[in-house]
Order: structure tokens, then sequence, then C-alpha cells
């Protein structure tokens, strides 16, 4: 049975229960399985170093072929973790710390 869009699903820890929106926790699933993996996080950690970097400042920090960080990128940006802006031919990409914190938020309220 497949869940609807906008069906709640409540959780019960201990006595209290935590009521959690089925769809935002499919885009926290689809977060957490884009971070969890040790070059993206690399990545991660080095955008949160820099307000914004291009796909070749990323690689040649990494040491990195060109289209292996592309790849790790483009999951990152599916998931929302990255955004992009694009200055000329360039692409520069930045973390979306918003969409982090409500994952973090999201974390929090299921292991409290």
């Amino acid at each position: 049975m497949r869940k609807q869009k906008n069906e709640l699903i409540i959780l019960k820890k201990g006595q209290e229960e935590v009521k959690l929106d089925y769809s935002e926790l499919r885009k926290a699933v689809l977060v957490l399985r884009a971070i969890n993996h040790k070059l993206r996080q690399r990545i991660i950690d080095l955008l949160d170093e820099s307000d914004d970097l291009t796909v070749t400042d990323i690689y040649i920090k990494l040491r990195l072929e060109q289209s292996v960080a592309s790849q790790h990128l483009a999951i990152l940006r599916r998931a929302g973790v990255v955004e992009t802006s694009r200055n000329g031919k360039y692409i520069h990409y930045s973390l979306n710390k918003d969409r982090l914190e409500q994952i973090s938020r999201l974390v929090d309220d299921l292991t409290i």
C-alpha cells in the first residue's frame, strides 16, 4: 500500500507521539541518503568553508576527476543540499543551509 503525499505518520516515543508529514519524511530520506557518503561529506565541508565554489574549484581541491565531482554535486543538488547560480559560463555551488537545518530539526524530532 502506497502512502498518500499528504498523509501523516504517527510515531510513538514512550508516552509521546510524534506526527510526521509523509512527504517531508521522504524528502528527509533523500537528503540523508545523499549526505551518507564520505566524498559528498567532504564536498559539503568544503562548501561550508567557502561561500560558493565552482566544480573546478571542488575537483582541484579534492583531487578528483571533474566527472566524479560533477556526479556527486548532481546528487547533492537533487537532494536540495546544494544550490547553484550561474555567472557567465560558470556554475557556482553553495550549501542550502535552510534545507540542512530543516532536515536537522526533523532528525532531532525523531531521535528525542
